[in-house]
């Protein structure tokens, strides 16, 4: 009887070997593969990425945009690291000195910081005598503070002068709180008063925020006219106070709607719609950079999908094609809030997107890489948000509250550590 030869050891050990060999090299293949479509989609499930290719094929259908890479751009060659404070809410000066530091030791070199008009000039016009908790004081020491806070640290700030006091409205907070006044020229008097108070030790100053969406232009219609106006007022004003001043338009929210005369809160412009509108109305010389919001909402910062009605990380590009249009090529464009929500199963409102922890702390210093390789008409990109004063975001399930890089108490969360580790890096 013949009997068949069994496999030795070694033989089984050399199959065992190949088959791990080629199990490994089809992980790794699919790995390679996921990286690649991840870069292309900024998706990272197989059907979104998928999905993701034939969106970015239908790409090849549309014009090609006119980003004017090689033209020389103001206002870039700076450091490009950012983050929104809310310095002005906290009551304990030691608070803010903490936020700033560690804001300073992650690597960030802006403080985008709002100046609100309602807190310095309070009570009336030329009044800016705080008297709303006794004793009275300088509506200005706390902002003396902020601005010697980031002297101290080696920052600048970049300062965000909206929200008007309710006196400078005849109908007051009725028509909202983030409504603009009835007389520009109320607001040209306090934006001179600031510039002149900080000449010399403030650069850059944004007027207004997000002035195509409710509720930045109250429950009024939504209207570019007006806001190049009083965009015209407010810088003419600053650069009689210092002529060495720069000069941010109002950032833009990335938006498809198209109801500036909608009943609030829906009444909303698209961006690119509004600032056409803008340029139309001759808001050129009165702005030294274009401002807008980068969010990116359900996808990764390397989403390269291109459609107008789209809104994602990509989109900073339709407004640099529209600024080439205008001839403002020499102008940059700085990112006013950028980042992704990490809000929790359980909290119904969605309209941010939501990604996890572990994503929101690679997708962020990815994105700086991004502005950074391929975006050179891109100066400054300011993370949204570093921290609130309290829990009240929190506590009332605002969906807002998930884009911090720390808690009230200061516990940092994974997003900030990931950071601190790219700006540091030498990058």
């Amino acid at each position: 009887m013949i009997r068949s030869a069994r496999p030795s050891p070694l033989s089984w050990l050399i199959g065992l070997l190949l088959i791990g060999s080629l199990a490994l090299a089809a992980i790794t293949q699919r790995q390679a593969l996921t990286a690649l479509l991840f870069d292309l989609t900024g998706e990272e499930q197989l059907l979104a990425q998928l999905k993701g290719l034939t969106d970015l094929s239908a790409d090849l259908l549309r014009p090609r945009l006119h980003l004017a890479a090689n033209v020389p751009v103001r206002h870039v060659n700076v450091s490009p690291y950012g983050i929104n404070v809310f310095l002005n809410e906290e009551v304990d000066p030691a608070k803010r000195e903490e936020t700033v530091r560690l804001a300073a030791e992650a690597g960030f070199h802006w403080l985008r910081q709002e100046f609100p008009w309602q807190d310095i000039e309070i009570h009336a016009k030329g009044d800016f005598e705080d008297r709303r908790n006794p004793p009275p004081r300088s509506a200005w020491d706390k902002y003396d503070q902020i601005v010697a806070l980031a002297e101290q640290y080696g920052m600048e700030l970049i300062v965000r002068v909206s929200t008007p006091p309710a006196w400078s409205r005849a109908r007051g907070d009725e028509v909202g709180t983030f409504a603009p006044p009835d007389n520009f020229a109320d607001f040209g008097d306090f934006i001179y008063t600031l510039v002149s108070r900080y000449r010399g030790r403030i650069r850059y100053y944004q007027i207004w925020n997000e002035p195509n969406i409710y509720p930045e232009w109250g429950v009024y219609p939504i209207s570019p006219e007006q806001y190049t106006e009083l965009l015209k007022v407010g810088a003419t004003r600053a650069r009689q106070a210092d002529p060495n001043i720069v000069i941010i338009a109002g950032a833009l929210a990335s938006t498809i709607a198209l109801q500036p005369d909608a009943a609030p809160p829906h009444n909303a412009l698209n961006d690119l719609l509004f600032l056409q509108r803008m340029y139309d109305a001759g808001a050129a010389p009165y702005f030294d950079i274009m401002a807008m919001q980068a969010y990116g909402l359900w996808s990764g910062p390397t989403d390269r999908r291109l459609h107008p009605r789209v809104i994602n990380f990509s989109r900073p590009q339709f407004v640099r094609d529209l600024m080439v249009a205008n001839g403002d090529a020499t102008k940059p464009i700085w990112i006013s809030e950028m980042g992704w929500n990490v809000v929790p199963a359980e909290i119904p409102d969605k309209r941010f997107g939501q990604v996890t922890l572990e994503q929101q702390a690679r997708y962020t210093p990815l994105a700086y890489e991004r502005i950074r390789r391929e975006w050179p008409w891109l100066g400054v990109a300011n993370v949204w948000y570093f921290k609130r004063a309290t829990d009240e975001w929190l506590r009332n399930g605002r969906p807002e509250a998930y884009f911090r890089l720390a808690d009230p108490d200061f516990t940092l969360q994974p997003v900030y550590h990931s950071l601190k580790a790219y700006m540091t890096s030498g990058r």
